[in-house]
């Protein structure tokens, strides 16, 4: 089964053609980074706009990539939620009528779903059920998925998310955006115990994070120094910073691992690239005799290969939607 796929939740136009849930036969992604640098983060109106002057062309190099055309294609996946409004409007409202013009099946694709199976893409023999961290800008799960398309939250962040922490500390720092990646590749060669900052707990649930107090320390500590007349180190503070993000995740993530006695674990989204976080991982999965499914770095960030991955799963759990298919800006990933 041929899945054409189509994701737009946030800044970057992607188009993917993929076969049976595994097999990428193209994956074309217009990203708007360099535009948005100027801003230091995206802007919501400017990127519904890109979205509209991008869809079209990015769907039809995703067929001419994959050397089809839209009759060789049996079915349209598409992000509907959660994300920017505007953003996924512009996707689902092409993808409806792409839908609508050819008579194909309209596939709904949750996007923390999607990025549960980028894995899919990566690592042809993993199954559920597995336990799966995913962490993304605006995401911090813990989800047991114990079949393809049924999933339970087992916690998730009460305030920021941890791609979001790592953003706003990289930009304190003075890192273009986006922060997070820019805060990898400069600060991995830091000390990593130059700079403390708070473990959180949330009273009354093992398994939920929160990283706002990691971010107010680290806005406090940068305004000390700068009125002490003090430097700070940015590729110190930078991986003191990323440590103490990772080691929150790892401990939880561990504590779920036992919880659940899960033998799979799964990372996901544009966070499952920060290198600490993967080598951190290993080690804690190589501890409990875990098997580590991470996505390809290609598939980290957003990207509609993933979305086709998971939309051949929706399609043969009967998750199929008609033109009244709407996008909704905020739903959790157990939800239908």
């Amino acid at each position: 089964m041929k899945i054409l796929a189509i994701e737009s939740s946030c800044d970057d136009t992607g188009a993917a053609v993929v076969e049976d849930g595994r097999t990428v036969l193209s994956n074309v992604v217009a990203s708007q980074v360099p535009e948005h640098v100027l801003y230091g983060g995206v802007v919501p109106e400017i990127a519904s706009r890109r979205h509209c002057e991008n869809i079209s062309q990015v769907c039809q190099k995703a067929l001419d990539d994959a050397g089809l055309s839209l009759k060789e294609i049996d079915a349209i996946a598409v992000t509907y939620a959660p994300g920017l409004i505007g953003a996924l409007l512009v996707g689902v409202n092409f993808a409806k009528g792409l839908s609508y013009s050819t008579g194909l099946p309209l596939i709904p694709v949750h996007h923390l779903r999607s990025h549960v199976a980028s894995n899919y893409l990566s690592a042809p023999d993993l199954k559920p059920p597995f336990l799966a961290l995913i962490v993304s800008g605006g995401h911090t799960h813990l989800v047991e998925v114990r079949d393809y398309t049924e999933y339970r939250v087992i916690g998730q962040t009460r305030d920021d998310a941890a791609g979001e922490a790592m953003d706003k500390a990289a930009r304190l720092l003075g890192l273009p955006y986006p922060g997070g990646l820019n805060m990898d590749k400069t600060c991995s060669g830091g000390n990593p115990k130059a700079y403390h900052f708070p473990m959180p707990h949330v009273d009354g649930s093992n398994y939920d994070f929160s990283f706002s107090g990691m971010k107010t320390a680290a806005i406090n500590l940068i305004h000390n120094a700068e009125q002490k007349g003090e430097t700070i180190s940015v590729p110190d503070f930078g991986a003191s910073f990323m440590h103490s993000v990772v080691k929150l995740l790892v401990k939880k993530t561990g504590m779920a691992l036992r919880a659940t006695g899960a033998k799979q674990l799964v990372i996901a989204g544009g966070v499952s690239a920060n290198s600490v976080l993967r080598k951190e991982m290993l080690a804690l999965c190589k501890k409990n005799r875990v098997k580590l499914f991470m996505p390809e770095l290609r598939y980290c960030g957003d990207n509609a290969a993933m979305v086709g991955a998971q939309g051949y799963y929706e399609y043969l759990a009967g998750n199929v939607a008609d033109r009244k298919l709407n996008a909704i800006a905020s739903m959790d990933i157990d939800k239908k």
